[in-house]
């Protein structure tokens, strides 16, 4: 899960001017539009970040005051888990941060960060074969004597179903830790709303709004571009995995992202905003006539697909040259693209995905993500 790349050009947010008129109403102001795993409260001299839910199963929110170096602690939040801003120094776990903090502009405060080689932003990778990003091993065992060496002000953690240990001990050493939860996200947009996440923490929050709205922007545009299409063609997605066909769930992000695409996605009404498991009969009995078939693994060519279980043949989207892959777009490392920059641009998956049902609609040359399985 962590992958991303350098996104597109938003110069001209750059140019505008922020606005500056400060917040002097009691009642703060509400930031958060689409995501459900964080909010942003903004008052006159600081912000207050909660993450609700860290990781699955958790019950408990975590809260984080943000106040500017300048600011002096105000009476009432001392005691409180407080972080200055804008951080100078980051370490993230996960790739898909990548791209939020180059899309702020704040990419070279960057100085660790986990098996460095699934980065594949050419800006990051710069900075790491520069020696300015630290490698630090694995993400649930990284290397703290190189972690307090570099000391960042914050490290944004990274968990599934509980929160390392190892996180309970860098916080321990004087290292703040702020679980992201990015991945849990229902929706799309949810998911790249987390921009404002970091946009909290650098001071970037007026940037980090003008970014995501653009994007939400260009994802309803696409979205009700695709319904004016008649048809709703059938899809699947996943492959095997030792016996086991994995395919998302119909409350997960990616089958909204088919449903704003106008197309059928077989698994459209299971429950569960994660994977399906699911044995290759029951695909097979569902999914054997389906138009399209999405991301088929990490094959590169219908040949190497094949050759794994020569059961996919049997699949109608293979031989009539419907099914599609993101797995040929990697990094100088080997790093997977479409994990690394997807959370934050759904608009680029969804018009990937109208181009490829609806070519009549977008009629494009090229891709974002996708191309045919050779």
């Amino acid at each position: 899960m962590k992958y991303i790349i350098l996104l597109f050009n938003l110069s001209i947010l750059w140019s505008c001017q922020k606005n500056t008129t400060p917040n002097t109403s009691s009642t703060p102001i509400q930031e958060v539009k689409y995501a459900k795993g964080f909010s942003i409260q903004t008052y006159p001299h600081y912000q207050k970040l909660t993450i609700h839910r860290a990781f699955i199963g958790d019950a408990k929110a975590s809260v984080y005051y943000l106040i500017s170096h300048t600011q002096s602690i105000p009476d009432s939040l001392h005691g409180k888990n407080i972080i200055r801003v804008p951080l100078q120094k980051i370490v993230v776990t996960n790739t898909s941060h990548i791209p939020m903090l180059e899309a702020l502009g704040v990419a070279h405060t960057l100085i660790g960060f986990p098996s460095t080689d699934y980065i594949s932003s050419p800006l990051t990778r710069t900075r790491i074969e520069q020696g300015k990003v630290q490698e630090l091993g694995n993400e649930q065992a990284m290397n703290i004597e190189i972690l307090l060496n570099i000391h960042p002000d914050v490290v944004i953690g990274f968990g599934v179903d509980h929160p390392s240990k190892m996180y309970e001990n860098i916080d321990k050493m004087g290292i703040p830790v702020i679980m992201n939860a990015d991945w849990m996200e229902e929706t799309p947009l949810g998911r790249a709303e987390w921009i404002k996440f970091f946009g909290s923490l650098y001071d970037k929050s007026w940037e980090a709004e003008q970014y995501f709205n653009t994007i939400d922007q260009n994802y309803q545009k696409l979205k009700k571009l695709a319904q004016k299409s008649p048809k709703r063609p059938t899809v699947m997605s996943g492959s095997l995995f030792q016996d086991v066909w994995y395919t998302a769930a119909g409350e997960s992000f990616l089958a909204q992202l088919l449903r704003d695409a106008h197309a059928h996605y077989l698994w459209e009404t299971t429950q569960g905003n994660g994977s399906l498991s699911l044995s290759l009969e029951s695909v097979l009995e569902k999914g054997q006539d389906a138009d399209f078939w999405m991301a088929p693994g990490d094959f590169l060519t219908t040949t190497d697909l094949t050759q794994s279980n020569s059961i996919y043949q049997k699949f109608k989207a293979l031989p009539q040259g419907k099914t599609f892959t993101y797995a040929h777009l990697k990094g100088k490392t080997g790093g997977m693209l479409y994990f690394e920059s997807s959370p934050l641009h759904p608009d680029w998956v969804l018009e990937d995905f109208i181009q490829i049902f609806h070519p009549e609609i977008l009629n494009h040359t090229e891709m974002h993500y996708f191309k045919v399985l050779e």
